[in-house]
């Protein structure tokens, strides 16, 4: 399996904030991968170092063998690399369809090829029936969606998630499982950063975990949820919940 991206050594600091320290970690290409920890771990940072929002103090970020540190973020996107953000911010009083297609006119400058392939994100995510629908009165979970198809009429080859679950409920939670994995399947590389473990267990095969900047563990789901330090940085209560009737629960 081809490595899709290698994060090496990146490094990031705000004033006397280290927000990511000396981190390092390869996507395969057509793997799931997670990005966990608690608020403030640098997860959000991180993502915005490798896709081009920020520049590193130092590291290396090579996608499909490509160094991408220095490049605009349009530039990083050309590349394929493409990323939702952890606010939608859609343009509210465009179409469904008019927003996905400012993402397809990265490829295609023609409007009746943007359109076209804008309509088969739209579609894919399970928006077809509200591609005419202004995107401010979309509910949570189809703003979501909505990012989701944006990112992906860029036909990137690699794609961030930044906590596109926030804000679901149970069941919501599962749509979005399920079109994580359809989105896998499809033939994509994902990066997923996500505080609900119950889904990152489901899409991931392999988690990376910070706290306070740094990387403290990486593995396979089962080896991350047993891994003492984890539990202790992030995971106690999902790995321990309390007993019910709990008063602290």
């Amino acid at each position: 399996m081809a490595e899709a991206l290698v994060i090496k050594g990146l490094s990031k600091r705000f004033g006397g904030l280290r927000a990511v320290q000396d981190v390092s970690f390869t996507v395969q290409e057509n793997e799931t991968v997670a990005l966990i920890g608690p608020n403030g771990a640098g997860k959000t940072t991180s993502f915005h170092l490798i896709t081009g929002f920020h520049r590193p103090d130092s590291g290396s970020v090579l996608a499909f063998g490509h160094e991408v540190v220095g490049l605009k973020p349009h530039d990083v996107c050309a590349l394929g690399m493409a990323r939702t953000f952890q606010v939608a911010k859609p343009f509210g009083a465009m179409t469904v369809l008019a927003n996905v297609m400012t993402g397809a006119f990265l490829r295609d400058r023609h409007i009746a090829a943007a359109q076209k392939k804008a309509r088969e994100a739209i579609e894919f995510v399970g928006l077809g029936a509200k591609e005419q629908t202004p995107a401010k009165d979309l509910t949570t979970i189809d703003q979501r969606r909505l990012e989701m198809a944006r990112a992906l009429a860029t036909q990137p080859r690699i794609l961030l998630l930044d906590e596109v679950m926030a804000g679901l409920n149970p069941a919501e939670i599962d749509q979005a499982v399920a079109l994580v994995k359809k989105l896998s399947a499809s033939g994509l590389t994902i990066v997923i950063v996500e505080h609900v473990m119950r889904a990152i267990m489901a899409v991931a095969r392999h988690i990376v975990v910070l706290d306070h900047g740094q990387k403290i563990a990486e593995g396979a789901p089962k080896e991350i949820v047993e891994n003492p330090e984890v539990i202790r940085a992030y995971l106690g209560s999902y790995v321990h919940p309390p007993a019910p009737g709990d008063a602290h629960a």
